[in-house]
């Protein structure tokens, strides 16, 4: 039984050097990293793939371009005693959260240890591309822009193992070179909000599009000026000035996002689009009625706009399974109702360096805070919670599932990265 199991054990370990991006199987950086083997594990006891289905789908994943349509690059731990002596300072509480932000987005390319583990993170995921939430959450500009510099900042020193990307040509070529690349996105659309003109009010639609922004929330769970979000009872949909800040977006090349948008607001701005549209990290409405899911209504008109569907891994969102085979029942229900060219996956999760409860544990322990407005859902609406088995860097083991569910190689390819890639190149804009 033992001989068996370790039989086992070093299959797997011996397969999932397939998954990384050729050339770089085994280099794991260092010491085996036990979150990484406990989450794949995790996985497999889920899925309980045989060996024929594992092999296949591991070269699969090595072989793919692999694009998530909204996530999260890996997150560095913060450096404790940096932010505990500003807390000593006074330093005030919007302060120490840009502060916090910042350690998490930037530490993997000013030390060393965390830049390790990043780029392992990376190998581990075979992914090529990640659309990164790179816009906190509102309308102010320069709101949106600190996590736009933060990244631009972080790919820039890590060039070129990691850089930014623009288009699928940008993405393609980092496949080729072994290296990976962030497509930046923002959390809201900047607006002047000074209100004297429709066309001054959305000029810095442009403005970020030239910053590298390719793809931005409509709204962010609650009403703005352009849309309800999934978080208001109204359900009030779009406004005069969100269908001219989509015909904008259309015009310049940024994708127009619902994944937090209402259902009104999801099925008008899909009506309004001129262009290919998503929702980029979200669930299916008929396996699971919840605020973040989006019914097969809304996600018809996306699908005939030529756009496509990323399904998360936030496990409140996908049902009363909240592991990696519910994620998979999303997957497999958009695809056969669908097809599989409006499929994606972005799992709005993120891999945690193993660093940062140790570091976390050098802080005192903070004050009780309100919730931020963005944030404030309806109760028991978002249990924030994780399931290791949707581990990020299980995405090998996400294509493994889907050769399980008897999915083709192309329709498979075109889940992992393809359709992204298409949406892209389709939304290209004049930018002028």
């Amino acid at each position: 039984m033992i001989a068996g199991i370790m039989m086992r054990r070093e299959f797997v370990s011996r397969s999932f050097g397939l998954a990384l991006p050729l050339g770089l199987a085994g280099q794991t950086g260092g010491a085996p990293n036990a979150e990484m083997e406990a989450s794949r594990q995790a996985a497999l006891d889920l899925l309980r793939p045989t060996e024929a289905q594992l092999q296949h789908g591991l070269e699969l994943h090595a072989s793919a371009t692999v694009v998530e349509s909204y996530g999260f690059s890996p997150r560095a731990a913060i450096d404790g005693d940096a932010l505990r002596a500003a807390m000593e300072a006074g330093a005030g509480e919007a302060e120490l959260q840009d502060l916090r932000e910042e350690m998490m987005m930037t530490r993997a390319a000013t030390d060393a240890a965390e830049r390790e583990e990043y780029l392992s993170a990376w190998r581990a995921a075979g992914v090529t591309a990640i659309l990164q939430n790179a816009g906190e959450e509102g309308q102010d500009p320069l709101r949106l822009m600190k996590r736009l510099a933060r990244f631009t900042f972080t790919t820039d020193q890590l060039r070129p193992r990691v850089r930014r990307a623009v288009n699928g040509a940008d993405i393609e070529q980092a496949r080729a070179q072994q290296a990976h690349c962030l497509v930046m996105t923002g959390n809201g659309v900047p607006l002047a909000q000074r209100w004297d003109t429709v066309e001054e009010e959305l000029g810095f639609i442009r403005v970020f599009h030239q910053l590298g922004i390719r793809m931005m929330h409509l709204t962010y769970n609650r009403r703005n000026v352009l849309a309800d979000g999934c978080a208001e009872p109204a359900n009030g949909g779009l406004s005069d000035v969100g269908r001219a800040a989509i015909a904008e977006m259309n015009r310049v090349g940024v994708l127009v996002d619902v994944a937090h948008a209402g259902w009104r607001s999801s099925l008008e701005a899909a009506r309004a689009s001129t262009k290919p549209m998503v929702a980029s990290h979200t669930v299916c409405g008929a396996l699971n009625e919840h605020i973040r899911s989006k019914p097969d209504e809304v996600i018809r008109a996306i699908v005939d706009t030529g756009g496509l569907v990323g399904i998360c891994c936030v496990p409140s969102f996908l049902g009363r399974s909240q592991d990696i085979v519910a994620m998979l029942d999303h997957l497999d229900y958009l695809v056969r109702r669908f097809g599989a060219e409006h499929a994606a996956i972005g799992t709005d999760i993120a891999y945690q360096s193993r660093a940062s409860a140790a570091e976390t544990a050098k802080l005192p322990r903070a004050a009780r805070r309100r919730a931020r407005y963005e944030a404030f859902w309806p109760p028991d609406a978002l249990r924030v919670s994780f399931h290791r088995s949707m581990a990020w860097t299980n995405w090998p083991l996400f294509t493994v599932g889907l050769v399980q569910r008897g999915h083709s190689d192309e329709a498979i390819r075109k889940i992992l990265g393809g359709n992204v890639l298409r949406v892209l190149r389709a939304v290209g804009g004049s930018g002028a």
